[in-house]
């Protein structure tokens, strides 16, 4: 039941997880405890003071199932137990009682829209045609249609019986049959146990991919390039997300984020909208998408682009509809080389920077681990070097095809590579991430660019996050872009009742006049004068 106080004067309702700064942890990569090479649950656990001393609110850890690693975690074999990897369901137990000490939440992934192809409901799926868990996946006795998988080729393989099944993504992954209500069963019965654990929530991979369209049209011509807005709407999704809702979550105090690939920003309010009783939350891609093209590769972008998109998300949304912030995850590369400037001279306040951004804008923030360190793209120069499933298979389909020549591939992939966040995380000047040899390489400037010589830029995210939740107007207060056309400056209103606050960011390395207030800003990466901002300077004002 709502009561009178937990409405704002601009009309939102205030929960727990929209006051709430999530940080992201991508477990393989975090810190070894034990010297194999692999982040792991104790790693965490040793490293949780970090977490906890910039004062986010919530960790998202990212798949800590057991899996065989086709796709990093994202192909689950056993929803019930910890990847060997990463430790033990004790260790888990213990992560999660740490997490509850320092006074933080914990959400973790649900990935359910796909298993591993080795998971116990696939090895009998497969096993005959006439098993009972054969209608688990989506099989038929032939290729039904063109659809492509989003990481390259046909989105159907061939099994040993002769029929075909659907993976929207590796073969290694196949989809779900979200139609059958014992599916929906079994997964719903997976959430309760680790919500009943104490979990508060869950980051929903590629959720809105569950309901397919099962007279499966061919693509349309103006999608190939972008499947996933055909699959990201599929006939029965709302029903089973409020189902979802209505059989599990409503049952708990937690927060939910889907990971909405695909998803416009017309439709979003049918995922968020807190009337339909769906998801809290969904991560729409439109501002990391600023720098694709329609073919999906890098292409230069203007911060008046970035800005109509925060612009736009703002008109489409009503009080009824709470967005997200960010700009990296693990699916994307490091925040400030795409959109900053990691030069020894502008790395650290554009970094700086873009934290301001992120931790004023309306929303809940999420910062990806390594961000508050400043980590930057490496250069890649040799197929050998890379990890990714995605980067991989678009070599083999684009480069070895010969339809694009290596070196433009590597420069594409310099900007866009999901790989920049997932090298693991440099503590030290000598690494630090583990005693042993590293799954995956640090970064090769790990010397210069660590924890250690992050610490002004770490310093600047704890107390952006501070003044976050002493202010509830940079929270839930209105937002207007008040110099939308600019091409250089990001400035900002954030009002709440009588109380707003005004932030100015210059996304440049050049000096650039503007009209900033008179008193000194409440916090600022810079020292610059009232009416010029210096370069990658950002300024917040309280203005009543």
């Amino acid at each position: 039941m709502q009561t009178a106080d937990m409405i704002t004067p601009n009309g939102y309702v205030r929960r727990w997880w929209k006051a709430a700064v999530v940080y992201q942890v991508y477990p393989r990569s975090f810190y070894d405890s034990n010297g194999d090479g692999i982040g792991d649950l104790r790693g965490i656990i040793a490293k949780l003071d970090h977490i906890k001393g910039l004062g986010v609110d919530v960790i998202w850890l990212s798949p800590h199932f057991d899996s065989p690693n086709a796709d990093n975690g994202y192909d689950i074999r056993d929803y019930r137990r910890v990847g060997a990897e990463f430790g033990t369901m004790a260790d888990f137990d213990d992560l999660l009682a740490a997490i509850k000490a320092a006074g933080m939440r914990l959400i973790i992934d649900l990935v359910v829209n796909h298993t591993s192809d080795e998971h116990a409901w696939f090895a009998e799926s497969r096993s005959s045609r006439d098993n009972p868990k054969r209608d688990y996946y989506i099989w038929s006795d032939h290729k039904p249609n063109d659809w492509t998988s989003i990481f390259g080729g046909s989105a159907w393989t061939q099994d040993a019986s002769g029929d075909w099944y659907l993976h929207l993504f590796d073969p290694k992954q196949p989809d779900l049959n979200w139609d059958n209500p014992a599916v929906r069963h079994d997964v719903y019965d997976l959430m309760r146990f680790w919500l009943d654990k104490g979990v508060d929530g869950f980051r929903m991979d590629v959720i809105p991919f569950i309901s397919k369209d099962k007279s499966f049209p061919d693509l349309p011509e103006d999608l190939r390039a972008k499947p996933q807005y055909v699959y990201a709407n599929g006939p029965y999704v709302h029903d089973y997300l409020h189902e979802m809702n209505r059989d599990v979550l409503s049952q708990y105090d937690v927060m939910t984020v889907g990971e909405a690939f695909g998803v416009t920003l017309v439709d979003t309010p049918k995922l968020i909208d807190e009337r339909r009783q769906e998801l809290d939350m969904i991560f729409q891609f439109a501002a990391v998408e600023v720098d694709r093209g329609p073919d999906g590769r890098w292409r230069p972008w203007r911060l008046t682009d970035l800005k109509a998109v925060f612009a736009r998300q703002d008109a489409a949304l009503d009080r009824h509809c709470w967005p997200t912030v960010f700009l990296s995850n693990h699916d994307n590369p490091r925040i400030v080389s795409r959109f900053g400037d990691d030069s020894q001279q502008w790395r650290e306040k554009s970094a700086m920077l873009l934290a301001t951004l992120i931790l004023t804008m309306k929303g809940t923030p999420f910062i990806y681990q390594g961000d508050e360190m400043g980590l930057t793209n490496r250069a890649f120069s040799d197929i050998s070097q890379f990890n990714d499933l995605w980067t991989l298979n678009a070599w083999r389909d684009e480069v070895e095809s010969g339809q694009w020549r290596p070196e433009a591939f590597f420069a594409n992939q310099n900007r866009l590579s999901r790989d920049h966040a997932r090298m693991p995380i440099p503590w030290t000047a000598e690494g630090g991430f583990t005693t042993g040899t590293p799954w995956f390489a640090l970064n090769p400037n790990f010397a210069e660019i660590n924890a250690t010589t992050g610490q002004d830029i770490y310093d600047h995210y704890a107390r952006l996050i501070a003044l976050r939740h002493a202010n509830p107007a940079l929270i839930y207060g209105d937002y207007e872009d008040i110099a939308p056309d600019h091409p250089q400056i990001f400035a900002y209103r954030r009002t709440l009742g009588d109380t707003s606050f005004l932030i100015i960011l210059n996304f440049s390395s050049e000096a650039v006049a503007f009209d900033c207030p008179a008193r000194a800003p409440i916090l600022a990466n810079d020292n610059g004068s009232t009416g010029e901002l210096a370069g990658w300077d950002a300024r917040i004002y309280r203005l009543d």
